[in-house]
């Protein structure tokens, strides 16, 4: 009987460039059949998800009584619309699992208990992106009605379903993916690729970043949703900036015991 061997690696314990290719391309094939799998539950999703996206309209149209709907101007647009939210709740419901893949494949270095960290970092990045997707869902409605409401008077919203479901998705997954970013910048520090000194040095350029962001996000004239979106993630990125500084200071404690231990300097030079 044949037994399969695992493939030697170098002393070093590093891949070669064909067995990182091969080990991406296993990753991506799961990616693929989870985010296909959960487009199929996302199908039977799509047309609640739709209706519920298209509410703000009749809200509008109640509220400044003239129409306002949503038109299919092609043949397939009916289909492509669902087709396009099918595949988006793929991606949101399959999100732990290609969140984790990627993240093994970048970092697959990690000792146990960093890897145990990571795990909690993906575990706190899908509630952190649900969370700012529903801040997007609830400032969705009010900004349909302030942009709708510049219509003059006697005039009708006509909206393609493409644009309207364009618009309502980029500002529903930008202000997702924003919540998630202080996540990354703890990866990042548990990685050390960046310290958390870095990060606390930064905070004007991240305040400023979040403000110009929140105010793309929300339209100029609603500052009350843009202050409901930008104080929780000005929130979260204090919060990744300080979970970063305990890490290094306990990173720094640790390697001043190794170094202590096998007699080395590790005073800076």
């Amino acid at each position: 009987m044949a037994i399969r061997t695992a493939r030697p690696r170098n002393s070093e314990g590093r891949m070669s460039l064909g067995e990182h290719l091969v080990e991406l391309r296993k990753r991506l094939t799961i990616i693929g059949v989870a985010i296909l799998a959960a487009a199929v539950g996302g199908w039977f999703l799509a047309d609640p998800v739709w209706a519920a996206l298209s509410e703000p309209l009749r809200v509008v149209a109640e509220a400044q009584g003239r129409d306002a709907t949503i038109n299919y101007t092609a043949v397939t647009e009916a289909f492509d619309t669902k087709l396009v939210i099918a595949l988006v709740l793929g991606v949101v419901i399959a999100s732990p699992i290609w969140l984790y893949q990627l993240w093994a494949f970048i970092v697959p270095a990690l000792h146990r208990r960093e890897k145990q960290y990571a795990i909690g970092f993906l575990a706190a990045a899908l509630p952190l992106f649900l969370a700012g997707c529903a801040a997007g869902w609830f400032v969705l409605p009010h900004i349909v009605e302030l942009l709708t409401g510049f219509a003059a008077e006697g005039t009708a919203t006509l909206l393609t379903a493409k644009f309207y479901l364009d618009f309502s998705l980029k500002l529903i997954l930008a202000i997702g993916i924003g919540f998630v970013l202080p996540v990354v910048l703890v990866m990042l520090n548990f990685a050390r690729v960046i310290t958390g000194a870095s990060i606390l040095k930064a905070w004007r350029w991240a305040i400023l970043t979040i403000t110009v962001f929140t105010a793309f996000a929300t339209p100029a004239a609603d500052i009350m949703s843009m202050f409901l979106l930008a104080i929780p993630m000005v929130g979260l990125y204090y919060l990744a900036a300080g979970i970063s500084v305990i890490n290094d200071k306990r990173v720094a404690k640790r390697e001043a015991a190794l170094a202590a231990e096998y007699g080395i300097d590790a005073a800076p030079a």
